[in-house]
């Protein structure tokens, strides 16, 4: 079942009478608000801008192939 454009519009139409136009502004601020202090959040969570610590370097020694730890076949 896919919604057209009139059932949509008609949809619209009866929550903006419900709930009036600045009822609908405000909770669209809040939203907005919201979804700024999660992406905010998210952004300071990440240690050193979201790069891998590991970046650049190189680090020297045997791989294991972890079957019994013996070093991997070259």
């Amino acid at each position: 079942m896919s919604f057209g454009i009139w059932e949509l519009g008609i949809i619209m139409v009866i929550v903006a009478l419900l709930f009036g136009t600045k009822k609908l502004g405000s909770i669209g601020g809040d939203l907005g608000s919201a979804i700024k202090g999660f992406r905010k959040a998210i952004k300071d969570d990440e240690p050193d801008g979201g790069k891998d610590p590991a970046d650049g370097k190189v680090i020297e020694g045997e791989v294991e192939d972890g079957r019994q730890g013996k070093p991997a076949a070259s």
